[in-house]
């Protein structure tokens, strides 16, 4: 299984659910622990993002949820993000899996890893699963971390909670 590697530098989500300790990346209802996931129909708090990066300002992406090795965003599809079909630019769609897999590596409160270091991702694969239309959530997640490495997937979910995109 192929995963994506991050070389690490210097040292309207509408579903949401309970956190049962685990992240649920394989539904979109599974939510952040602490209470912080939204109630059915309305949206997270924002967070500040851990570096600011004027693309990710620039397309309007939305800090959820950055914690522990998991991390969610959320974008409202544009017109001027959509490509000739009227569907979420592939670009669109792997810059939300790439923030979020970033974060997800970048992560506070990590065990061993009191400082959230910068990343830099060196390698992503990516399968497109169906269209991307309105607001999409994308989905962090740390899957292991060497002293310089960050091996993370992600995942980007239209409103319905269909899967977009995954990538690795």
């Amino acid at each position: 299984m192929e995963h994506t590697e991050t070389r690490l530098e210097g040292g309207d989500h509408r579903k949401a659910g309970p956190f049962k300790g685990v992240w649920n990346r394989d539904t979109p209802t599974g939510g952040p622990p602490g209470g912080r996931s939204v109630a059915s129909g309305g949206r997270a708090p924002r967070m500040k993002f851990l570096a600011q990066i004027p693309f990710v300002d620039l397309v309007g992406m939305e800090l959820l949820f950055c914690e522990a090795g998991q991390a969610e965003l959320a974008l409202t599809l544009r017109e001027e993000l959509t490509n000739s079909w009227s569907v979420a630019h592939g670009g669109v769609t792997m810059t939300l899996l790439d923030v979020a897999m970033a974060h997800a590596a970048r992560s506070p409160n990590q065990p061993g890893h009191p400082e959230s270091p910068g990343v830099v991702t060196i390698e992503m694969k990516t399968s497109f699963l169906r269209a991307g239309l309105g607001r999409l959530t994308a989905r962090g997640t740390l899957l292991h971390r060497t002293a310089s490495l960050a091996f993370t997937e992600g995942t980007v979910f239209d409103e319905k909670g269909e899967r977009v995109a995954h990538a690795t």
